[in-house]
């Protein structure tokens, strides 16, 4: 799961076991080949740091899923953690198929999070949720296994890499992402680390992942406020405090589509504060050299997602007719920079990962010994 990262030491807030808070700035007054057709979402392997910047809120779902959890699944290694959750291997004994488990902690977990949650989502793109299991303590969501690993790991393993390929991958998240969108499901942490393959195959499926800060909403501009989503990819509207929709997954699908082209983000700085005016000002170019072999049509796909005014940023049904998408024209011209950028670029990711996680692993350690 994820949310962003606080600017200060993240410890939670009293009470608080779902996430951790967030600490924002203050106010002025053949991958390509296969893999793209065939993409769905599942549980990351590594998790980065998660915040939320509001209070837990006591109300919870009362009637859980399933019962028994213990006497129908053996828990086996830990393939993800997170400061209050972790996703581990199992065996459904009846039947000996392995599945992924994630553990969530109930406290801090709103009515609206778990109908998200648990919410039957039916689309080739998102990974599968088989069961669910409200013991005393946790929430257990039964799902698929994602074998493959993550998308982009699979990516940077390529030797050849186009515009095109990565063009088919976005309109596959993007179809996801229009399915929740028209069961009104704001995801709210899309990023690279939710975009899993289903097998080590050259056809693994991608799917999409970790709907752990998902939200049912009314409408698109529903105003919720809790402050979700990870640095570099949460769009300005949350970090300006205010209401926000759906309109909040379509930035973030801008700022993965700039990623997968170039092999960097259009928003970085190593202080979040910094990185966080960026994102409200919404200031980021297409730099040459690294663009220069980049169409204009995706470049205006980029535009219409990256725009800081939610009500002027694109659908994910109107992106699905964009010429980029679209057209049969895409480049497959090598993408040799990009590529060479990207791997870069997801070295530092899972390193930074991989040390969020051993920090959880910390503070959930002292977290139990303490009296």
């Amino acid at each position: 799961m994820g949310c962003v990262e606080s600017t200060a030491a993240l410890q939670p807030p009293p009470g608080e076991s779902h996430r951790s808070s967030l600490v924002l700035p203050p106010r002025r007054a053949s991958v390509a080949k296969s893999v793209a057709s065939s993409m769905t979402v599942a549980a990351p392997t590594t998790e980065p740091e998660a915040v939320v910047l509001e209070a837990p809120v006591e109300a919870i779902a009362s009637e859980p899923f399933g019962i028994g959890f213990e006497q129908q699944y053996t828990l086996g290694k830990v393939i993800g953690a997170g400061t209050f959750s972790t996703v581990k291997e199992a065996i459904h004994k009846p039947t000996g198929q392995k599945y992924a488990i994630k553990c969530i902690k109930k406290a801090g977990l709103t009515v609206d999070e778990i109908q998200a949650l648990t919410t039957e989502m039916k689309h080739p793109n998102i990974m599968i949720l088989h069961d669910f299991f409200s013991e005393p303590e946790y929430y257990y969501l039964v799902t698929e296994l994602m074998d493959g690993g993550e998308l982009f790991d699979r990516i940077v393993e390529k030797s050849y890499y186009t515009e095109r390929e990565a063009r088919d991958l976005v309109k596959l998240l993007l179809e996801a992402v229009r399915y929740c969108h028209d069961i009104n499901v704001v995801h709210r942490d899309l990023k690279p680390e939710n975009l899993l393959l289903t097998s080590t195959t050259d056809d693994a499926s991608i799917k999409l992942a970790d709907f752990g800060f998902a939200k049912k909403v009314g409408s698109d501009t529903e105003g919720l406020t809790t402050a979700c989503g990870t640095p570099g990819y949460v769009a300005p509207e949350i970090l300006e405090a205010g209401p926000y929709g759906k309109a909040v997954d379509i930035w973030s699908i801008g700022v993965i589509t700039y990623i997968l082209l170039c092999g960097y983000p259009p928003f970085h700085d190593d202080n979040h504060n910094a990185l966080f005016r960026k994102i409200k000002r919404g200031a980021f170019v297409f730099d040459s050299p690294y663009w220069d072999a980049i169409s204009d049509d995706a470049k205006d796909f980029i535009s219409r997602m990256l725009t800081v005014r939610p009500t002027d940023r694109a659908t994910a049904a109107m992106l699905l007719e964009h010429p980029w998408i679209v057209g049969s024209e895409t480049s497959t011209v090598q993408l040799s920079s990009a590529l060479d950028e990207l791997r870069r670029f997801n070295a530092r990711r899972k390193l930074k990962a991989a040390m969020n996680a051993v920090k959880a692993t910390q503070r959930l350690v002292r977290a139990v010994e303490t009296p």
